[in-house]
């Protein structure tokens, strides 16, 4: 049940997610990570059969029948859910470049509905509604620009968050991703609300839904060796901030019923996605 959309990317032309620049460099270097990995397994006379298969890790597998269209922003790409008005989740590439990058603000950009892509909201949807209009891929990490600092404030990618959610540990998350994308070189990040909660609330004549939580999931693949972490967010107990929420990968895949990162050889997935270590990746410094 998915539907394909795409848009201009950061080269300028229409087309997937997979063969940007950036995707393509990233790719390069993941693909180096997944035949060194190999070799060793090789050594050990035990090499895995997927081995070379480095394409699924842009790719998340969804559950059967998850209504999905998945459009391909500047510098991010987005699984929207028509029926629930929110993304089943955004993912991007940050690189460090980028995340210190300072070329354009959000001050010029307006929140806007993408008329082209069905069930997308309305802006009047989040007027008095008690709900701040959440980015999931946020405005910080688009200062590279001006185009991809306009789309993602595009309500494809925004959810309703509580402002003590949206405003405390959830840009706590954020600020640190970009402090970790200057030091591992960059980040794969992929986040979204927690859609197999109860969804009983909604707002708006669209009647976007509500989520209970959030889940974020964060993969420096350049680092040596590449590691993981994930968070588990509430949309109103905010309780022990971001550290309280950080989890594993694993248990954000048991939660959402999603799988990310397939295409790693299978002792890295395993190895990335059981890690929660929060105080690691603050600790790390800069080689």
């Amino acid at each position: 049940m998915s539907r394909k959309y795409k848009k201009s990317r950061r080269s300028g032309k229409c087309r997937g997610a997979l063969f940007s620049k950036s995707a393509a460099a990233l790719m390069l270097l993941v693909a180096i990570i997944a035949v060194l990995a190999c070799k060793s397994l090789r050594e050990n006379g035990n090499e895995s059969p997927d081995c070379n298969d480095t394409a699924g890790l842009w790719n998340v597998d969804t559950p059967s029948g998850l209504p999905q269209t998945m459009v391909d922003y500047e510098g991010f790409t987005v699984s929207f859910n028509p029926e629930l008005h929110v993304p089943n989740y955004v993912i991007w590439e940050l690189t460090g470049e980028e995340s210190a990058a300072d070329e354009v603000s959000r001050s010029g950009a307006r929140f806007t509905c993408d008329s082209n892509v069905e069930g997308c909201a309305n802006t009047y949807d989040y007027r008095n509604s008690g709900f701040d209009r959440g980015h999931m891929c946020p405005a910080a990490d688009m200062k590279w620009s001006q185009k991809a600092m306009d789309d993602c404030h595009m309500l494809t990618n925004i959810v309703p968050q509580t402002h003590q959610l949206n405003g405390g540990p959830w840009q706590t998350v954020e600020k640190n991703c970009r402090k970790w994308a200057q030091r591992d070189s960059a980040l794969i990040i992929i986040c979204g609300p927690v859609l197999t909660d109860r969804l009983d609330q909604r707002i708006g004549d669209t009647g976007v839904i509500v989520p209970e939580r959030f889940f974020k999931v964060v993969l420096a693949p350049y680092a040596n060796p590449p590691r993981g972490i994930a968070f588990i967010m509430s949309n109103y107990d905010t309780t022990g901030g971001a550290q309280a929420a950080a989890t594993t990968i694993d248990n954000v895949e048991e939660i959402t019923g999603f799988d990310f990162f397939s295409s790693l050889p299978d002792d890295i997935e395993a190895e990335v996605e059981s890690q929660a270590n929060y105080q690691l990746w603050q600790r790390l410094k800069t080689r």
